[in-house]
Parts: structure tokens; C-alpha cells; sequence
């Protein structure tokens, strides 16, 4: 029965079936060819500026320091000259793609990403564009994406949640609302870990080089740095919630069962309770967690080379535990900068040099280590930040000094999809010659997501939930497929 239970389970994965958060087994309900399996989003939460990363603007070196063509800008905060970026943008790839120098890494793999020019959403302040950019909706209380996605199409691995979400701390000033199931079963919501260790700042450093020390004090020394996860890491206390300390498997099992049948005597006589049944699967699901979330979280079992390959930093360990998560069957996986708005350059757009040194191997990692694992062909990278930077500098502080910044601009910015299911090397959409607004093929977020969901072999329209008397989709009721990115 084990051997033929096996072979079932593989099988069904090869239909196209699904397994359920809970561990049941089901036929997904797919409308289109699923493209797409799996999910990896990369957030770089606090708003990264397009026209100083994927977006040249000429036009802006040509005219800096000049008012903006229509006169002042309606954004967040008070604004003033046109400002051209600090940074320069080079071709790279088969494609002739210009990338900033902030994305040296990143520009390696050009030819493999589709880059989205002109993204817009509806209001320039973070907590309704982030809830926008995961939830499809302005205001909290919508399920997220990951949500939908598990709700739609389960998980193929019910040793793991369906949905993950890293990130060293509690991201924006929104948090959980972000990942949370909303109205739907309580059971979709996404699991969030924290991987912050015992030493370093907003998560630490997940990855260091040891030698560095003493490299410095050998400068003609030429071989390379180990890298090596730190000592303090422990994969264990990632995920600490699973683990019982106090009982054996074999006892929290008959546990469970007993819960079980408690539960269903008392649902005999009062009916079902939605809450306590998504608490018991909760409860299987981290009773199952325990034989394999550690291992999954332990990125110490790494080669050389795959540290290497992402680098350090807690950027760096969340986009490896990421590809992992996927290749244990997660359907989605979210990995968060950092804490709070890091990107959000109001002061100085100089600071985009630090966060950007920190993703851009690390996503470029991705995607050269999805290809190396196998995973490259049926798996979605979708990379961007709730919104774009202004064209202009923003003015602000005592007397009104001019910054060096950039405020927030939800009327055009750029996100980029990598994958086998989408056309790598091209462009879609355009913003004006300033980079302000979006003017060719706008795409507006509900776009974005009917395009994943496309993917990932859903009808944007058809996956409704219908609660307090009307259905609700993650596109609300509105959203169009991109169809000329897919390859």
C-alpha cells in the first residue's frame, strides 16, 4: 500500500492534480494550460526608483534642473526640478537591453527577463500600494495572491505550507495583511518566517566570508574567500513553531486524533466550525512541517558554489531558501527586502546603492539557479516594488532645502517576470520621456496579477469566492491578460 501510494502521488503530479493544504487529494480545476507551477516574488518593499535602475530617460540628462514640461507634479510630498539619474545605464545581452550600473549582476542575465515599463497603481502612499500590489485591493482585509493561488490550486508538497513569506522583520508598516487569507479559508493564509539571527542588523548577515579578515591583512593573497552560513544560524529555530520538544511524532499523532474526534462529536450537534477546522489543519500541516522544514530552511547542505552564486546577506538567503521552497512544491513564495520601506529614497537616491548591492546578485542567483536546478522552465519570477520613484527631486526639510531624492510615483515604474513561460529579452509598455507617467501599454497592477494567475493556468474571472453577497476575485472586476510577454 505504501509502494502504490508512492506511485499514486507521483502520478497525480503528472495529471496535473493537486494536493490540498490539508493533504487531501484533488483534480485542479485549470482553465487555460498551466504554464506556470510555482511562484517566486521578489519585493523590494518602499518603492525602487525605475528610471534610476530599468528605465533610461535621456531626455532627463538633456533637461535636469529644469521645471517639468505641465507644470508641478500631484504626488506625496512637495517636489521641484527635473533631476537626471546619478547613475549610468549600459547595454548588455543579445537583447541590447539597458540596465543601471546599480544591476551588474543582474544585467548577466538580460536576455532571460521580461521587463514591464509601465505598471501604475492608484495611490502614492505605501500601505494601500503594497495591499494593492498583494491583494488586489486598496484596503486591508482582501486575501492575498499567495492566498488565492493555494486556494485555487493547493500545494504539491503537504509536508510545507503551500504559501511562504521571508523576511528578517515584519515588512512596511502593513505587515500581516499582506499575506493573509482575508475571507477565504483560514487555512490559504501564508506562512510567515522570520530568518533573523542572533547577530547583525534587520536580519543580519545569513552568509559571511570568514577569510575576509584575513585577506585584508594579506592583500596579495589571491585565493577567494569560504563562504560559509554563519555558525549562530540554526534552521530550527526558523520554523521553531513545529517542533514539540515535549512529545514523539507517534504521540502528537494520536493527539491529533483525538482532536479530531472530538471535533466531530461536537460539530454532530452544533455544525461545523470554519475556525476550529482550520486550526486542526493547521495543526496536521505543522505535525507534517517537522520531517521536512528543517531540512528545506538548512542551506548549509548548499555546495560552495550555490553560496557563492548568491552571495551574502539576508537578501541573499532569502532568495536561496526561496528556490528551494519551489523545489519542494511550495506554490508560492514571497521574499521581502527588509523591515519597514527600505527603498523609499525620499532624502537621497544615493541610498539605492546599498539596496541594490544587496539584491542584485541575489536575484540574479535566482535565475541562473532555477536553470541549474531544473526549475527554470515551469517556475515565475516576478520582481518590483509597490510603485516607481518621481522624475523630479523632492523638496522638503528645514526651509524647504531640495534633496537629492526622489518621492513616490504610482503613474508609471517598472516590475520584471522571468521564467520559460514568458519572452526573455523584451520590453513591454513605456512610460513618457521623463519616466513620470505611463504612456504605452499601461499596465495596471490588476494586470499583473491577471497575467500570473493566466500562467498559471487560472481565468482571472472564474476563480471567485462569493462572501457577504457578492463574489470577490483577486482582480476585483477588472484586469487584462498581457498575452504578447508569454513566450
Amino acid at each position: 500500500m505504501m509502494a502504490f501510494a508512492g506511485m499514486l502521488s507521483r502520478s497525480i503530479a503528472q495529471a496535473g492534480t493537486i494536493v490540498a493544504p490539508d493533504g487531501t487529494v484533488g483534480v485542479a480545476r485549470l482553465d487555460y494550460p498551466q504554464r506556470v507551477k510555482r511562484i517566486i516574488f521578489l519585493f523590494m518593499n518602499g518603492g525602487c526608483s525605475h528610471i534610476d535602475s530599468f528605465d533610461p530617460k535621456p531626455a532627463l540628462e538633456k533637461y535636469d534642473g529644469q521645471p517639468l514640461p505641465g507644470g508641478e507634479i500631484k504626488t506625496e510630498r512637495k517636489t521641484g526640478a527635473l533631476m537626471k539619474s546619478p547613475f549610468s545605464f549600459k547595454k548588455y545581452g543579445q537583447s541590447g537591453m539597458e540596465i543601471s550600473e546599480l544591476w551588474p549582476h543582474l544585467s548577466t542575465v538580460a536576455d532571460d527577463i521580461c521587463w514591464i515599463r509601465s505598471v501604475y497603481t492608484d495611490i502614492p502612499n505605501h500601505e494601500p500600494a503594497c495591499l494593492m500590489m498583494n491583494t488586489g485591493a486598496n484596503q486591508a482585509g482582501r486575501p492575498s495572491m499567495g492566498s488565492w493561488m493555494t486556494y485555487g490550486l493547493g500545494t504539491e508538497n503537504q509536508n510545507l505550507p503551500g504559501y511562504v513569506v521571508l523576511c528578517p522583520d515584519i515588512p512596511t508598516t502593513v505587515g500581516p495583511p499582506l499575506w493573509n487569507n482575508g475571507f477565504l479559508p483560514a487555512i490559504n493564509q501564508g506562512t510567515y518566517i522570520s530568518d533573523k539571527v542572533a547577530t547583525g542588523q534587520d536580519g543580519g548577515e545569513m552568509m559571511e566570508m570568514p577569510a575576509a579578515k584575513e585577506m585584508a591583512s594579506k592583500p596579495d593573497k589571491k585565493a577567494e574567500p569560504k563562504v560559509t552560513v554563519e555558525k549562530s544560524f540554526d534552521p530550527k529555530k526558523l520554523v521553531s513553531f513545529v517542533n514539540n520538544p515535549k512529545f514523539a511524532l507517534t504521540e502528537q499523532r494520536r493527539e491529533l486524533e483525538l482532536l479530531k474526534k472530538l471535533e466531530g462529536i461536537r460539530a454532530q450537534d452544533a455544525g461545523a466550525d470554519p475556525q476550529v477546522d482550520a486550526v486542526i489543519k493547521s495543526m496536521e500541516i505543522a505535525y507534517r512541517m517537522q520531517t521536512e522544514a528543517p531540512e528545506v530552511f538548512d542551506v548549509r547542505k548548499e555546495s560552495e558554489a550555490v553560496l557563492k552564486l548568491y552571495g551574502q546577506g539576508s537578501t541573499a538567503r532569502g532568495a536561496l531558501t526561496a528556490v528551494r521552497l519551489v523545489e519542494k512544491g511550495v506554490r508560492m513564495v514571497q521574499v521581502y527586502y527588509a523591515k519597514g520601506d527600505p527603498w523609499d529614497a525620499h532624502a537621497d537616491i544615493m541610498a539605492h546603492k546599498v539596496n541594490a548591492k544587496n539584491s542584485d546578485q541575489p536575484f540574479a542567483a535566482v535565475v541562473k539557479d532555477l536553470k541549474q536546478r531544473g526549475l527554470w522552465k515551469d517556475t515565475l519570477v516576478v520582481c518590483g516594488s509597490e510603485f516607481g520613484r518621481t522624475p523630479v527631486r523632492e523638496v522638503g526639510g528645514n526651509g524647504e532645502r531640495v534633496r537629492r531624492g526622489r518621492d513616490h510615483n504610482p503613474f508609471g515604474f517598472t516590475m520584471w517576470l522571468a521564467g520559460g513561460a514568458v519572452k526573455g529579452g523584451s520590453i513591454y509598455g513605456a512610460t513618457d520621456d521623463f519616466g513620470f507617467k505611463a504612456i504605452d501599454k499601461p499596465a495596471h497592477v490588476h494586470d499583473i496579477h491577471a497575467t500570473i494567475l493566466y500562467l498559471m493556468g487560472i481565468d482571472h474571472t472564474k476563480l471567485t469566492y462569493r462572501y457577504s453577497g457578492r463574489d470577490f476575485r483577486l482582480t476585483d472586476i477588472h484586469g487584462n491578460v498581457m498575452n504578447s510577454i508569454i513566450a
